[in-house]
């Protein structure tokens, strides 16, 4: 079966850095459309990024476009996620998500979830 396993969260200053994978195994990577979510305490799970087969990407614009990047790697079958300029609002779990198709949309509904990783922005 699929299985998304998610690494690279931690604990980090205002300011930092950290870059997210997630690894996908049980089936090829380069078929799915890929995306990342946050869930933070006491909040619903939200909409960060997503990206096609080929690299077309949507951002959540109010609250990470500019600071955050997704990108794959098909080759390694990973999605990353680099997140640069991190605030205390972004402390939360991260999770990444695939599913088939071929339109990209922050609305779309995903099949498949990793686990999450957990990243703390202190102040």
């Amino acid at each position: 079966q699929v299985q998304l396993v998610e690494s690279g969260g931690g604990l980090v200053q205002a300011g930092g850095s950290l870059k997210l994978s997630c690894v996908v195994s049980g089936h090829t990577f380069s078929d799915y459309i890929g995306a990342w979510f946050r869930q933070a305490p006491g909040r619903e799970r939200e909409f960060v990024a997503v990206i096609s087969q080929i690299g077309a990407t949507i951002y959540d614009t109010n609250s990470v476009k500019g600071r955050f990047a997704i990108s794959r790697n098909n080759a390694k079958n990973t999605l990353f996620l680099e997140m640069n300029s991190l605030k205390p609002e972004d402390t939360a779990v991260y999770y990444c998500a695939a599913r088939d198709g071929v339109v990209i949309d922050r609305r779309l509904v995903f099949d498949y979830w990793g686990q999450g990783t957990q990243v703390t922005v202190s102040s």
